[in-house]
């Protein structure tokens, strides 16, 4: 008897479903409903609120035509309502429990041959399902990610309704000035627009999360609406004007891991297009030119950082967050920080090509040519981005 009793409980361990209060009939014990164990390193927080997984998806105004991609599904109360509005529904699920639950959720219903189950990361995937609504209780984790691919999709969803921790949800409608403001702010309005819709309190969620959450639907720009430019190419820019936004623009893109991304770039533009470049190493005099001229700009920049210098010192939490929202930062950056981290900055003894100097020179004749050198990206709107693009472009300089 007692090996049957340690052996049923062993069973029971190895079930993905985490039954407690037992599995059996009767003796007047109350039971927990609860049939998972959630995993909160999943960001595992199920909406409970019928209420609310209604407004998400009326927020969504679904076609009977339309398929749905909804990320994190969980056990299925916004996936259900949706497959009663839409065509069909893909659901993307990181936790087999939760894949199996939803499935079960709709077993032996009309609405079982709408659902597509999909396990696995919606962010490894190498490209999202095409769809013609995005919805998700979204973990935190992908938050950014999923932002991000999303506006990245050549054909996007014509409506997305997210649910975000509300800060991440706040940075995304934030304004030039806002202490939120970041590079996920400039490219969701560049490539869409962003409106909020609710707030959510975390009382609705199972178990309850440590911060409120709110709703925001996105629409991304499609057709001839869409701006005429590569994402990447965009983003690419972006990062570096962010990588420290109460810098200057200068300082940012003088940055020595940052020139020398724009060579390697220049060259490749430069080979495609049969533009001949002198590969040679830069003379004395080639390099005392252009070390005056460099001078000459540092002298005023330091100045200008001088003067803003106690605001510098009042954003030092905003330079934090922005490094946390950031997990994605290019590689080149890491390795530079690393880098910077084990050993201290020692003049360059690296000969320098005078394409390189070409490439420095371009950099700071268009970010003087635009009168953005002096100019902090938290101040940049997306015009003042997309006139810096345009103008790099123009010279040959790329960030893709």
């Amino acid at each position: 008897m007692p090996k049957a009793a340690k052996a049923s409980k062993k069973s029971g361990g190895g079930n993905p479903y985490d039954r407690k209060g037992g599995g059996g009939g009767g003796g007047g014990k109350a039971t927990n409903t609860n049939i998972f164990k959630f995993d909160k390193d999943f960001g595992q927080h199920i909406l409970k609120n019928p209420g609310i997984s209604d407004a998400i998806v009326d927020k969504a105004f679904l076609k009977p035509t339309d398929v749905v991609v909804e990320v994190g599904p969980g056990t299925g109360n916004i996936t259900v309502r949706a497959l009663e509005k839409a065509k069909k529904v893909i659901a993307i699920e990181l936790d087999p429990r939760m894949g199996a639950e939803v499935t079960k959720r709709v077993q032996g219903t009309p609405l079982a041959k709408k659902l597509e189950v999909i396990l696995g990361d919606v962010i490894k995937m190498p490209e999202m399902p095409p769809c013609d609504a995005l919805i998700s209780n979204t973990p935190y984790q992908i938050s950014s990610p999923l932002i991000f691919k999303m506006l990245a999709m050549p054909n996007p969803p014509r409506v997305a309704v997210l649910m975000f921790q509300r800060e991440f949800a706040k940075r995304l409608v934030a304004r030039p000035g806002d202490a939120l403001y970041s590079r996920l702010s400039v490219n969701v309005n560049f490539w869409a627009t962003c409106k909020h819709i609710m707030k959510v309190g975390k009382q609705n969620f199972k178990p309850p999360p440590k911060v409120e959450s709110d709703v925001v639907r996105i629409e991304p720009l499609v057709g001839s609406a869409r701006p005429n430019i590569a994402f990447e190419e965009f983003d690419g820019l972006l990062r570096i004007a962010f990588n420290r936004k109460n810098k200057t623009l200068y300082a940012g893109f003088n940055q020595k891991e940052v020139l020398n991304m724009c060579e390697r770039n220049y060259k490749v533009y430069c080979t495609l297009n049969n533009i001949p470049i002198d590969e040679s190493l830069a003379s004395a005099a080639d390099l005392a030119a252009a070390g005056a001229t460099n001078d000459a700009m540092d002298v005023e920049m330091d100045d200008d950082d001088h003067e803003d210098n106690d605001n510098e010192e009042n954003n030092d939490d905003d330079e934090a967050m922005e490094e946390d929202e950031d997990e994605d930062m290019p590689v080149f950056f890491k390795e530079q920080n690393d880098a910077n981290a084990k050993d201290a900055k020692t003049p360059s003894k690296n000969p320098k090509s005078k394409v390189a100097l070409i490439v420095k020179a371009k950099l700071n004749k268009v970010l003087t040519s635009t009168g953005l050198a002096d100019k902090r990206a938290r101040q940049c709107d997306q015009n003042d981005f997309l006139k810096l693009l345009l103008a790099f472009h123009e010279e040959g300089i790329h960030f893709s």
